[in-house]
């Protein structure tokens, strides 16, 4: 047995020509970039800088006191905790002794945890601070399926014949021997490309969470071929906000550590302010946050007053429309078809006689609009947008000050990636081609396959695909088809040039700005409860909050408003508008979707409108009654922007 030795003695770290596996991604950086920052962060005032070398004692020390106490190789450990930097150590130590890590956010309700632990048949939980093992404290005490419990953030905690320990009890010896490095090689050895690596629990359209299964071969494939689409090096800082349990920023994190770049964990607090402190090369992000640096941006210039905020809005109207004019002259929106050659000439000399005109006030509005840049730290290359669809009018607006901007699609089931706008791909309105090794077609109902232009449902096949959902067989094989192909759920076209343009969704789930996963049906059969709903339609897609679409029963409505508004005129569809009656319904509905009946703070509705028409078969609604909301949000789309604008 060799002496114990502080973590700041140097040990031997072995390198992996080709990693095939996270565990053996982490090992190789630490080997090749041991000195170089990973990550940033914030503990209380000051700045705490970690080195590669660091992250992999931090590893190897936590999965050292994790096996201890009796965690091991395929023991699903749930990871209840926010975005911090005990976050990815807690997650590559389950990942290092081949354990499944299972994490959700700190506001998870307790109905959500008991049936995830229970499903997911894990035997650990973590949790994030003392005060949320307090909360869930009752529970936690009567689950025998727990054999431990783990709290990030909390002094001494463990007494005798206690199975909860704080990390400051598991890390109070942080010495390590040569052995311990060598048996915490000889456990990550072990771990087979093919193993589960997490099971990320989603929203399902029955209400209960679906649990999705990725193996290291899964993520692994992200880490492989998504550098290449963004071009990341080991010189790229990434600015991070979302979080780390959301695949979209986890897997970003493991890119970031493939590659040896740096990570700065940030807060929507103090996002402005770190990206000119900090000064990012890239930042992937949702479109809310987009939307938040937006409205920023814009009430710093009308503070300046009316001639400042107008000549900016004329020069972000200037470099919008030559960038515009010079992607119609190069070809760069999407081609549904061939075209014949006088129909191109037609559309790109207009374009080129625009681009001679207003050069020389595009230039004077670049110079003017780098100012903006500046707020966005001056070495910004890549703004990457994903979990949710970016509006058109902002993604034009962050175009038009110099941003290049990178759309990217993806979900939970493939890792995330399915398809990117990256730096090889300059087709506007699209989310670009396929990630590498990917195969993406667009097919009809009926499952035919659709040629290029025709709208129809996105189906995904590819080595980041999920195997299925975890003790779920059924929606699992509700959810590929015979040939192996993902059924994603969402409609699209694909271009002449194989470029993917997203139209809408055919499932259910609705994707907030901020990137949250919602599930409309709980929401909407608890609102149903009122005796004067007939139907209703819960709405947000990409939206900053809910709103609901409801389709009233009149007479119950009038018999509900006189019992509560004794001087209500209004008795027929007058009632329909009346913004007393609507707000107080609004109230009620919200009394129900709360955290005690399992509704997240996020699912509460921001407005309501009731619609004159019911919905009708074969329009709205499918031959076995099912809401088609594609078509909904499509007929009703003025009336949602109006709700929730």
């Amino acid at each position: 047995m060799t002496e114990p030795q502080p973590p700041s003695e140097l040990f031997a770290i072995p390198d992996y020509a080709a990693p095939a596996t996270l565990f053996q991604v982490l090992v190789a950086s630490a080997s090749r970039q041991r000195h170089k920052t990973a990550f940033i962060y914030l503990a209380g005032e000051e700045e705490c800088q970690v080195t590669y070398g660091k992250l992999f004692e931090d590893v190897l020390l936590l999965a050292r006191s994790f096996h201890r106490r009796g965690i091991s190789a395929g023991d699903r450990v749930v990871l209840l905790s926010d975005n911090r930097y005990d976050w990815i150590v807690s997650d590559l130590a389950i990942m290092a002794i081949g354990a499944v890590s299972v994490p959700r956010g700190a506001d998870t309700p307790l109905q959500e945890l008991e049936f995830i632990v229970e499903q997911s048949g894990s035997s650990y939980l973590i949790v994030e601070t003392g005060d949320l093992l307090t909360l869930h404290d009752d529970y936690i005490k009567g689950c025998r399926q727990l054999k431990g419990v783990f709290v990030i953030s909390a002094p001494e905690l463990h007494t005798l014949f206690s199975h909860v320990y704080s990390y400051t009890d598991l890390l109070a010896d942080r010495r390590f021997t040569d052995d311990d490095v060598q048996r915490f090689l000889q456990r990550g050895e072990a771990i087979a490309a093919d193993d589960l690596l997490t099971v990320i629990y989603t929203s399902g359209t029955t209400g209960q969470p679906k649990g999705v299964m990725l193996s290291h071969a899964n993520i692994m494939h992200n880490v492989r071929e998504v550098p290449g689409v963004i071009g990341l090096t080991e010189n790229d800082l990434w600015l991070s906000i979302l979080p780390t349990w959301h695949i979209f920023e986890r897997t970003a994190e493991y890119l970031s550590i493939a590659k040896g770049s740096t990570i700065v964990y940030s807060t929507v607090k103090r996002f402005a302010q770190d990206l000119e402190k900090y000064r990012p090369t890239l930042v992937a992000t949702v479109p809310r946050v987009w939307e938040s640096l937006y409205s920023r941006v814009q009430a710093g210039v009308k503070k300046k007053g009316r001639l400042a905020s107008g000549l900016f809005a004329a020069f972000v109207r200037v470099s919008a429309a030559y960038r515009r004019n010079r992607r119609r002259y190069l070809g760069r929106f999407p081609v549904y078809a061939p075209e014949p050659w006088w129909r191109v000439v037609t559309r790109r000399v207009p374009a080129l006689a625009r681009m001679i005109v207003l050069y020389p006030l595009y230039k004077l509005a670049m110079k003017k609009l780098s100012l903006v840049q500046q707020r966005f730290g001056g070495r910004l290359r890549l703004a990457i947008s994903g979990g949710g669809t970016l509006a058109t009018y902002l993604e034009e607006w962050i175009d038009a000050v110099g941003i290049r901007i990178v759309n990217a699609y993806g979900m939970t089931e493939c890792s995330p990636s399915i398809a990117g706008r990256g730096l090889s791909c300059r087709v506007y309105g699209t989310v670009g081609p396929p990630v590498p090794l990917t195969e993406i077609r667009i097919a009809s109902e009926e499952g035919a396959v659709l040629p290029p232009g025709r709208e129809g449902l996105i189906e995904v096949r590819g080595p980041q695909v999920t195997r299925g959902y975890y003790r779920n067989e059924e929606e699992t094989a509700r959810s590929f088809t015979t040939d192996g192909f993902f059924r994603t759920g969402d409609l699209g076209r694909m271009t002449m040039g194989g470029e993917l343009v997203i139209t809408g969704r055919a499932k259910e789930i609705i994707v907030l700005a901020s990137g949250e996963n919602i599930d409309p049906t709980r929401i909407e059969n608890a609102i149903s409860m009122f005796p004067f709903i007939q139907d209703a339609v819960l709405v947000g897609q990409d939206k900053k909050g809910l709103g609901a679409l409801l389709i009233p029963n009149i007479d119950e409505l009038r018999e509900y408003a006189r019992q509560r508004f004794s001087d209500l005129k209004e008795e027929g569809e007058e009632l329909l508008t009346n913004s007393r009656v609507l707000d107080h319904i609004r109230h009620e509905m919200n009394r129900l979707l709360h955290p005690r009946q399992g509704f997240k703070s996020y699912e509460k509705l921001q407005g309501i409108a009731f619609l004159n028409k019911e919905f009708k078969l074969g329009e709205e609604l499918t031959n076995t009654l099912k809401k088609k909301r594609h078509v909904i949000e499509q007929k009703y789309r003025q009336i949602i922007n109006d709700l929730l604008h």
